[in-house]
Parts: structure tokens; C-alpha cells; sequence
């Protein structure tokens, strides 16, 4: 740290040195100092910084987004806990399926949108809450490859939202139940799962 202040309080000044260009005709004589060359430095990395940003604005697709959030209900806590690498497997899988279907539908878009998730597992006061965050694009690409915006810059309502997912989620870990695939929480008999399940 003191190094990279340091840098940049001496960049392009005597301390670092400099070199002299001067025509040779003997008119125009300028001296200029030395940068520091340091990563941190705004005078010496302004341009590759500048070039950076120009590559990742090129690569942003220019359509809004919206932000979804997917959260496990509570009464499934203890099957999380119990079976955690097939109940992350189910829940993404279950979130994608989801937002591709109901966009994927004609009544709301008709075409196949960008998704980028991310999964959350517990809240800030580490509570466990296990929950997926998705950057959906405000369109998505017809099968015809033309693009389609949202119309009205509305992505899904919500409460259908919900149901597909509720209506996706439980009917798969139900089949991972029965498969074998999850282990019911200690305590835990199918008869109290059926009666989970069906509520």
C-alpha cells in the first residue's frame, strides 16, 4: 500500500528521472519525466483501464434486466440440511426451468432469455436461507433469432411465477424422495412428507 502511494506521488516528476526530446534542428527542446508504471496508478494505466472498459461495455447486451429471487420455503429446511448437493441441484434447476418456461410461453415473451443466478444459503445474521438470485434479461431471443424486449418493461407476474415454481419444485424432490436420490431429516416418515408436500 505505502508503495502504491508512494508511486503516485512521484509519477512523472524529477524523483523517478526523465528523458529530453529535442528536435534535431535544435528548435524544440522538452524534458519529460519518468511514470511510475504502477497498476494503481491512474496517469500510467488511465488508457488500459479506458480499453478495458470500452471490451466488457461491448460485451453488455443493451436491454434492461430485472432481479428474481427464489427462496426454499422454511418447512423444507431440514430436507436441505439433510441433502444439500441434490437440494442445490433440484432448487437451480427447478429456477431456470422456471423463468425459460414461462418467458419461453407466447402469452408472456415467446423467447429464450439471458440468465445469470447466483445461490444464497444464508441470510446476513447467518440464519439458514437458502435462496437463488437471478439477473433476468428484459428479452430474450426468438426462435427465429430476431430479439424481443418485455413488453411494457414488465418481466413476470409474480404470483404465477410462484406457482410454477412451487408446481415444479415439490413434484422433484418428491421423485428424488421416493428414487432414493434424498433422505428425509431424522424424524422425518413419508407420512408427514406426504402431508408437507400436499399442504
Amino acid at each position: 500500500m505505502w508503495r502504491a502511494a508512494w508511486a503516485l506521488l512521484v509519477c512523472r516528476t524529477a524523483v523517478l528521472g526523465g528523458h529530453v526530446q529535442r528536435c534535431p534542428e535544435g528548435h524544440v527542446e522538452h524534458l519529460w519525466y519518468n511514470s511510475c508504471r504502477h497498476r494503481r496508478c491512474p496517469q500510467c494505466r488511465w488508457l488500459q483501464i479506458e480499453r478495458w472498459l470500452a471490451t466488457q461495455k461491448a460485451r453488455l447486451l443493451a436491454c434492461d434486466h430485472d432481479h428474481a429471487i427464489f427462496t426454499l420455503p422454511d418447512e423444507l429446511r431440514g430436507l436441505w440440511l439433510t441433502n444439500v448437493k441434490v437440494m442445490i441441484d433440484l432448487l437451480c434447476t427447478t429456477v431456470r426451468a422456471t423463468v425459460c418456461e414461462l418467458l419461453g410461453d407466447a402469452t408472456y415473451l415467446g423467447a429464450q432469455p439471458g440468465i445469470i443466478a447466483t445461490l444464497h444459503t444464508w441470510s446476513p445474521p447467518l440464519i439458514l436461507h437458502p435462496h437463488v438470485h437471478c439477473l433476468v434479461t428484459g428479452g430474450g431471443v426468438t426462435a427465429d433469432g430476431q430479439w424481443r424486449a418485455v413488453r411494457n418493461g414488465f418481466l413476470l407476474p409474480v404470483r404465477v411465477v410462484m406457482a410454477v415454481c412451487r408446481g415444479q419444485l415439490l413434484p422433484a424432490i418428491d421423485t428424488a424422495v421416493r428414487g432414493g436420490q434424498l433422505t428425509l431429516p431424522a424424524g422425518m416418515t413419508m407420512r408427514p412428507w406426504d402431508s408437507l408436500r400436499n399442504r
